[in-house]
């Protein structure tokens, strides 16, 4: 097979030497000569030149313009640049939008779609089967229309939620006044009313401090009696029906999956849903249930606990081992944990996740202002997420019932292709020790980053399980990881990850041919330009063209 070998460069040879005319090496032919690239190709160092990304939501580039030059990720100052043409890199990290009632019509998931969702999540805290089957039916139907973009489809379980019942209207508490909670069913007053967990009693204490929608509210437990819990407001506001409860502290003992949160997740199973976020996950045991129950399926389904219980920190590498990544649930947990804990928290996932070659996601509250202003009051959030190394940052009720959801979506967008050109190239590539310790495909990964990041290219990467375009997506390369595959299934899970463009096409017999279909494909739809260089991949567990054992990366012009 034609292939194109190249010499590495090293990074540090760029760095404080004047004489960068000097640092060539030469890449030479190996084997027959490639009939896209016939000539002795020279690596040289250019330094950037930065251009100004938008910032506004009025100046996101609509569907097919959402990218920026690599060279624009560089820090300003450093010179390990592309050595040929710019190539076009599209925004990494990722956007799940939940999908509720200003969003579930067909012409809001295209137009969420165009403006930069990349996930749809179904809530199954709220809305019944017939209307998540109508959302999912909309974006199948939405993913088999679109020629170069998909939707992958997330189904995000209840969990064992404690809330407060009915009242007949709206309460309003006020500090220092006592208010009650009790386990009888049916009681909502001005001064009491229900909770829908049988155990609540036992579960709290006095002392106990009582958070109501993630800290909205607060009350502090003063005493309880076999059926009620006695409280005095610290922090008042109004107490609507149906209403989160948290003590602070403490998890409920309710199991991590209810006999609700089955009945979905076989409903996601008949749907074929490509994700689970699985609530109050408190150990691996509850993974491995329900791993065991869709291998038993046949369900394709990854599953990503959210991190939101005290109960699941000391338990969090056995987790996220045991998982397909997680979610930082910062909400939940800074209702059940000190405030202060959670940016430590977060970040600690987040590197957690990054070892193990996890997709992590970053959620609740990104934007919660944008639910009722069009112009947001908070988006650091988005920044530290993105720059911390997530696959995904999320919207919730921004985009579930929020006035401006479109304006949310382009706003997460803009803030997140901003951070991302100004991180450092090459600085986020794992160490080469790690890389050694494990599969020989995970050092090929980080020799093929490791190169395109030298050359200045995106990658091309073919591939049947999605494996190899994962563990690219891990070593985070400057480009663009363009994931070509035959199966729609996979092309859809591959839509969570950093960095990776999937897209579906069917595989010739011929890999030349195979090959050269795809970099028409690439140029026909924007992606790269005439006469751009890039890294084709070979390499898996599944051989495509080839014998198991090889691995080769070659060098190629559009």
């Amino acid at each position: 097979m034609a292939q194109v070998v190249a010499t590495k460069l090293l990074h540090n040879s760029f760095i404080g030497n004047g004489s960068l005319n000097k640092q060539i090496e030469k890449i030479k032919p190996c084997g027959r000569i490639n009939p896209f690239h016939h000539r002795v190709l020279s690596v040289t160092a250019r330094r950037a030149v930065t251009e100004v990304v938008p910032v506004t939501p009025e100046d996101t580039p609509k569907i097919g313009e959402q990218s920026y030059h690599s060279q624009e990720i560089l820090r300003k100052g450093d010179s390990s640049v592309g050595v040929w043409s710019k190539p076009i890199v599209k925004r990494k990290t990722k956007i799940v939008c939940t999908i509720g009632p200003s969003t579930d019509s067909k012409e809001m998931i295209w137009k969420l779609a165009e403006a930069g969702m990349n996930v749809a999540r179904l809530n199954m805290s709220h809305g019944d089967h017939a209307s998540h089957k109508k959302v999912i039916d909309l974006v199948k139907e939405y993913n088999a229309q679109s020629k170069d973009n998909v939707i992958a489809i997330m189904l995000d379980t209840k969990g064992p939620e404690v809330r407060s019942g009915d009242l007949p209207q709206p309460v309003t508490l006020a500090s220092g006044q006592e208010f009650t909670f009790t386990i009888k069913r049916g009681v909502g007053t001005a001064d009491c009313v229900s909770v829908n967990y049988d155990d609540f009693v036992n579960d709290v204490e006095a002392g106990d401090m009582l958070l109501v929608d993630g800290g909205m509210m607060s009350l502090l437990v003063k005493s309880k009696t076999e059926d009620s819990v006695k409280c005095e407001v610290v922090d008042g506001g109004e107490l609507k029906s149906r209403r989160h409860l948290n003590v602070r502290g403490k998890s409920a003992t309710l199991p991590s999956i209810t006999e609700k949160d089955w009945d979905d997740i076989k409903f996601g199973v008949d749907n074929q849903v490509d994700f689970y976020a699985v609530s109050f996950v408190k150990d691996a045991e509850v993974i491995h249930e329900l791993k065991n129950y869709l291998k038993s399926c046949g369900a394709d389904i990854q599953v990503i606990p959210k991190i939101e219980s005290a109960d699941s920190i000391p338990n969090l590498h056995s987790i996220i081992t045991a998982s397909d990544g997680a979610m930082v649930a910062r909400g939940d947990l800074g209702a059940e944990l000190p405030i202060e804990e959670v940016p430590l928290l977060q970040e600690e996932i987040i590197r957690t996740c990054r070892s193990m070659g996890k997709a992590v996601i970053v959620a609740t509250n990104m934007l919660e202002s944008m639910i009722v202003h069009p112009t947001p009051r908070e988006v650091s959030d988005i920044a530290i997420a993105v720059r911390e190394g997530a696959d995904a940052v999320m919207l919730s009720g921004e985009t579930a019932h929020g006035k401006f959801p479109l304006k949310a979506v382009n706003v997460m967008h803009t803030v997140s292709l901003r951070t991302e050109s100004s991180i450092m190239s090459g600085g986020t590539v794992s160490s080469l020790n790690q890389a050694f310790k494990n599969h020989v495909s995970e050092m090929f990964a980080y020799h093929a980053t490791s190169m395109s990041n030298t050359l200045g290219t995106s990658i091309v990467v073919f591939t049947r399980t999605s494996s190899m375009a994962v563990l690219l997506s891990h070593y985070r390369p400057n480009g663009t990881i363009f994931a070509f595959t035959d199966d729609k299934r996979v092309q859809q899970k591959l839509a969570l990850y950093q960095g990776v463009c999937p897209i579906y096409m069917e595989f010739a017999d011929d890999a030349e041919e195979t090959f050269a279909k795809a970099l028409v494909v690439l140029k026909n739809q924007g992606l790269m330009k005439e006469g751009e260089h890039v890294a084709l991949l070979q390499s898996g567990r599944q051989p495509i063209w080839r014998f198991q054992s090889t691995h080769n990366i070659q060098v190629r012009k559009v």
